[in-house]
């Protein structure tokens, strides 16, 4: 063997999960380059070690693929806490104790504006009034908003003279919450975008600043394991910071982009010029650094908010603040344009995705598939549906026949399953997140966590804690609730770390590049404290990387 063929870098004595076709177990691996040379026995990989070659003795530590998220937010969570911190919230009482902390700070008559903050999660499990809010800052008006919906103070309501007699504007759906005893407006906005003018913004940073704050939490995903993740809505400027990032050599997570088209029923020349001009830049070429192949839109609201497009009505709820008994949620874009923008997109080889989170919304998703799949098969463009909460028997069926992939996030079956299941009760959450169901019937799923707020794994407002996440999605244990939610959808170990692993390559058209640990592919591969297919279950959501490598090159060490 010439130095030349030696490898750079291999890790012996050790616990290689390969995530391979049959979940193969290995003693050593080898790395060449950015890419792995060997995997196998010791005294077969260490055949390849030369005078230059790195051999560390991993004394028996497990190794897996480099994990990745199917859906991130990665610079908006990063630029969350830009201008000042936002504290943990549990409590109604929380939120109305940093409103009135803020209410010291913002001049008066400037917005206090708090953002994603979901209703589901705190104890009380509803808005705050716009009484609270009154009270907590009557000299500043208020914008609570969680997803699209939002709870507006006397204040915030009046500077965008919204009455009980306000109607969303033609053409924009969208709802003014009313109180069923006074009729007067309560102050909750269903898609507030609708009604509420510029309410203004903390300073702004600038484009260095914006770099760093990305670097910060990528740092973040790498001490947690993550060397890839999927941007899910990124705007022309999130692209322009991603690619300057790549052309200075800043990333330490791959990057796949979905575009995201923000106004997508606007006429239609518009929009698929658009399209073109993500088709035609140079990134929608293929790097394994950073790719922009995906086009993403929004079909529905929130399940955390009340405003997801559900088949059967929500129900009146004071959770939620629905008093319409045949409300059914909301729904964005018509049968017709949600048709138009996925043909359009998967023409022009861009995974077309759209955020479906209530059963409507998935259905009349699935439905414009089938409907483009009559005129060439979709299934090589592997459409997408993010969240794909509320599922059915149905939906599944089709999925699996059309080629249809989902991303989803496990880490809400924990943390708003308590909720949903007051709402909506045990038998209609029996497919909602059916894990189980959809390993079996072929259909390829991956995990994520919908990170949109602040650094630190666990402590985001959607915790991006990957074995959190895997464990949760073997559990399914929501918190404040006695029993597993439908225990019959639980996963194995196996499948838990395909779902952030080759199956979350699957889904971004890598799988040949990443995703487990197989000789060719990138050397992306992590090393952990704890044995994941072996320890208790309660441990895996417990488990820490000692080490990242990507591309073969260590970006991370405990």
């Amino acid at each position: 063997m010439s130095f030349a063929q030696s490898a750079d870098l291999i890790l012996r004595n050790a616990k290689i999960v390969t995530v391979d076709a049959r979940f193969r177990v290995a003693q050593a691996i080898a790395v060449r380059g950015d890419r792995i040379a060997a995997v196998g026995s010791d005294p077969a990989v260490l055949k390849l070690r030369g005078p230059k070659t790195q051999v560390i003795d991993l004394g028996g530590k497990t190794v897996l693929p480099g994990l990745i998220d199917s859906h991130t937010h990665a610079l908006d969570a990063s630029l969350y806490e830009f201008d000042h911190e936002i504290p943990p919230m549990a409590t109604i009482a929380d939120v109305l104790a940093h409103v009135r902390e803020r209410a010291r700070i913002v001049p008066e008559g400037e917005w206090i504006i708090l953002r994603q903050v979901f209703i589901t999660r705190l104890r009380e499990q509803r808005y705050p009034t716009r009484a609270e809010l009154d009270a907590a800052a009557p000299r500043h008006p208020v914008i609570f908003s969680t997803g699209p919906d939002a709870s507006l103070n006397s204040l915030g309501l009046a500077r965008n003279g919204i009455t009980l007699e306000t109607k969303s504007p033609a053409g924009q759906p969208g709802k003014v919450e009313l109180d069923p005893v006074s009729g007067e407006a309560t102050g909750i906005l269903r898609t507030y975008a609708a009604f509420v003018k510029s309410v203004g913004t903390d300073r702004q940073p600038t484009t260095t600043e914006r770099i760093a704050r990305l670097k910060m939490l990528m740092a973040d995903y790498n001490s947690l394991g993550i060397t890839s993740i999927t941007d899910r809505a990124a705007t022309s400027q999130h692209v322009e910071v991603y690619r300057k990032m790549r052309e200075e050599g800043g990333l330490s997570c791959r990057v796949f982009l979905d575009y995201h088209v923000t106004e997508p029923n606007r006429d239609w020349k518009d929009v698929e010029a658009e399209l073109d001009s993500v088709a035609a830049d140079p990134l929608h070429k293929y790097d394994n650094m950073l790719w922009m192949r995906g086009v993403k839109v929004f079909l529905d609201g929130g399940m955390l908010t009340g405003s997801a497009l559900m088949r059967e009505p929500w129900g009146k709820s004071a959770i939620y603040s629905i008093s319409d008994p045949e409300y059914r949620g909301m729904r964005y874009i018509d049968a017709q344009r949600l048709f138009e923008l996925a043909r359009a997109s998967l023409k022009r080889e861009l995974q077309f995705t759209a955020h479906t989170v209530g059963d409507g919304a998935i259905h009349a998703l699935i439905a414009a598939y089938e409907r483009v799949n009559e005129e060439f098969p979709v299934r090589p463009g592997r459409p997408n549906l993010t969240h794909a909460n509320f599922m059915s028997p149905e939906a599944i069926e089709k999925m699996a026949k059309l080629g249809i992939v989902a991303d989803m996030q496990p880490a809400w079956l924990e943390l708003d399953g308590a909720t949903l299941t007051k709402q909506f009760g045990l038998p209609r959450l029996r497919f909602f997140q059916p894990y189980a169901s959809l390993f079996k019937s072929g259909v390829t799923v991956g995990g994520g966590s919908d990170h949109m707020q602040s650094i630190g794994g666990m402590r985001a407002v959607n915790p991006y804690h990957p074995f959190w996440g895997m464990w949760i999605a073997m559990e399914r244990r929501p918190r404040w609730a006695e029993q597993p939610l439908h225990p019959q959808e639980r996963i194995s170990r196996e499948q838990a770390i395909r779902l952030y692993t080759i199956n979350n390559a699957y889904l971004s058209f890598e799988e040949k590049e990443k995703g487990s640990l197989e000789v060719g592919k990138l050397a992306d591969l992590i090393v952990l404290d704890t044995d994941i297919l072996s320890c208790p279950v309660e441990k895996i959501k417990d488990i820490r990387v000692l080490s990242t490598y990507l591309g073969g090159r260590r970006i991370y060490l405990r």
